[in-house]
């Protein structure tokens, strides 16, 4: 199998022992919110503009995290990391796709719901080209109230 080498990274990464004020807490709340021991490197890599890593964060705490904020959600975590990772297999993000598939592994996904789950992705990426390749104007819509 053929794999094809990633481009070296943009930035240097923030270490974890060199953050300091705003960056250094927001590595303490990663942490915690994502019950890890570590940050990962997509926020190590968004330190490098501690504005970047802040609004990031706090969005994506309040929408992946609600609980985290005392705050309710409609959709279950699962139901929030398959979205994700559907999002992320199709944008074709192999950093995105190990972290939600790490993140549903945990919530308790064993593979052949992954698969499942990869499966309806695979569908849907399939049938929105088809319907977008014909311009099939819709004719289901939902209702607006």
């Amino acid at each position: 199998m053929n794999h094809e080498s990633k481009p070296n990274a943009t930035v240097r990464m923030i270490e974890e022992a060199e953050a300091q004020g705003k960056v250094a807490d927001i590595f303490a709340d990663i942490k915690q919110t994502k019950n890890i021991d570590f940050v990962p490197n997509f926020w190590r890599t968004l330190a490098t503009n501690p504005t970047l890593l802040e609004l990031i964060w706090t969005e994506l705490k309040t929408l992946m995290h609600p609980e985290a904020l005392s705050r309710e959600s409609k959709l279950d975590p699962t139901t929030r990391e398959i979205i994700a990772l559907a999002v992320s297999a199709t944008n074709g993000c192999d950093y995105c796709i190990n972290s939600h598939t790490t993140a549903l592994r945990k919530l308790g996904m064993d593979v052949e719901t992954l698969g499942e789950v990869m499966g309806i992705v695979g569908l849907f990426n399939q049938t929105n080209s088809l319907s977008d390749g014909y311009q099939i104007e819709p004719d289901v819509r939902p209702p607006l109230d």
